[in-house]
């Protein structure tokens, strides 16, 4: 059964607005730091912060592998589901939980500003966000190949 190009692009409209969404919110971030920027410092001990940061950022480059294992063990669970199972909805899950992981990145960068860091590790992380989104955006190509295998 080949399914048009048309309608692959229709059945990933969602998924594609879940990821404008969470790149909405990763502006949004930045935007309630520039607003409100000294006002929702705390402002810990330097140390503390630097030892937060250095640890966030592990997290962060250690985030990507694990997130591109997971995702491709969530795209190998969508080939191999049962034929009648919904591959719209699997495949939209598995979007949901790449873009809620890259979303924690961001929210890394907001939490050290709000401990008082500057907007350089508010970018650095928001960067880093935006760039998982990129990497683990839907992609037709993937989408196409779970309707395949489910033929």
């Amino acid at each position: 059964m080949a399914i048009s190009e048309q309608q692959l692009q229709a059945d990933l409209l969602l998924a594609g607005v879940i990821r404008a969404v969470s790149l909405l919110s990763l502006i949004a971030l930045v935007a309630i730091c520039h607003i409100y920027s000294d006002k929702i410092q705390i402002g810990i001990d330097q140390q503390q912060r630097v030892f937060i940061r250095t640890v966030l950022y592990v997290v962060a480059i250690t985030t990507f592998p694990v997130m591109k294992f997971i995702r491709h063990v969530l795209l190998r669970l969508n080939k191999t589901a049962k034929a009648n199972s919904m591959p719209k909805s699997r495949y939209l899950l598995t979007i949901i939980i790449s873009m809620a992981v890259a979303e924690s990145i961001g929210m890394y960068g907001f939490v050290m500003y709000l401990l008082g860091d500057s907007f350089n590790t508010l970018y650095i992380f928001t960067g880093l966000s935006a760039l998982a989104m990129f990497l683990y955006r839907p992609k037709v190509e993937e989408y196409r190949d779970i309707i395949e295998s489910q033929s």
